[in-house]
């Protein structure tokens, strides 16, 4: 298990969308014998290909990859399931006496092999279904209303203007007959999510000015390799079913030119302008979310 280091590793790599996580790890993980665990919210799902940027089935060869091609666009992942099949992937090359490279920049989803990032409280369908409805009928007054006399001792930071926050806490609440307060101190008791590994964070950046670059030349490339008829196959095969995907950087943009809501003369523009976008709020979040101690390195070609 990650031999040759005294204690056993999982080594992070992140960094915006287009600094070149996927060269880079490649490159890393020949060097260090180790296996990719992706940590991408879209390569989950077959056919997002091309508007994902996946590592090519030449780049698969050459190195294992996991959680990448296993769900359909209409079977959603959220970040539960994902620390659980993250940390089966991580026993499993382990294993295998294999060191453990994982690679990406989603959010919560990188933030699982830090800290934990969910409870245990599981919602029964039913329930959430009778609040849905309670929302609908009553609005949201009535649910703050209701999660004040369930939590005598104030609802603490909870936006209270925020219908999906309130529903959500409702839902917990109601659940496991526990106030907000002490759903937060369990939570916050739960053992880290890999205990016995050492985690370690490798941070890859650019220079604003290339990483712009990049990006522009990535969303042209994308739109020559099909990206408009891969988005069509996969509304064909359900991608709406699916919000996350569909809300998805170069796939809801192309929806919304096929749909008439975009003229295809700005689609490239427009993939490109949301993409910096993203890039921006990015950095914002690894630079709050993630652990300051961390490697960075400064890519400077390709």
């Amino acid at each position: 298990m990650d031999t040759g280091e005294p204690q056993p590793t999982i080594h992070v790599v992140t960094g915006c969308t287009g600094v070149g996580k996927t060269e880079w790890a490649l490159a890393r993980a020949a060097e260090i014998g180790a296996e990719i665990v992706s940590c991408d919210s879209l390569l989950f799902y077959r056919g997002m290909d091309i508007g994902t940027a996946k590592p090519t089935a030449a780049e698969r060869s050459r190195v294992a990859h996991h959680l990448i091609d296993i769900r359909a666009v209409t079977e959603p992942v959220d970040v539960t399931e994902y620390a659980r099949l993250a940390a089966g992937a991580v026993a499993d090359v382990a294993a295998r006496g294999r060191r453990v490279l994982v690679v990406g920049g989603s959010g919560f989803y990188l933030k699982s092999f830090f800290a934990p990032v969910a409870d245990a409280v599981a919602v029964p369908a039913e329930l959430r279904a009778r609040i849905a409805a309670r929302y609908d009928a009553e609005g949201l007054p009535s649910l703050v209303a209701e999660l004040r006399s369930l939590n005598p001792g104030g609802l603490g930071s909870l936006d209270t203007a925020n219908p999906r926050r309130v529903v959500r806490a409702l839902e917990r609440c109601l659940a496991s007959g526990e106030t907000l307060a002490g759903l937060a101190a369990a939570f916050a008791a739960q053992p880290p999510p890999f205990p016995g590994w050492r985690v370690e964070l490798t941070e890859l950046t650019r220079a604003a000015t290339e990483l712009e670059r990049r990006i522009a030349e990535r969303t042209a490339q994308m739109i020559r390799a099909g990206l408009v008829d891969e988005v069509r196959r996969l509304v064909e095969a359900g991608l709406s079913r699916n919000p996350s995907a569909s809300k998805a950087i170069g796939y809801r943009e192309v929806v919304d030119m096929t749909e008439g809501r975009l003229k295809p003369e700005a689609l490239e523009a427009t993939i490109a302008g949301n993409t910096r976008a993203l890039v921006k709020k990015q950095r914002t979040w690894m630079r709050t979310q993630l652990p300051a101690i961390r490697t960075v390195l400064g890519l400077t070609s390709g």
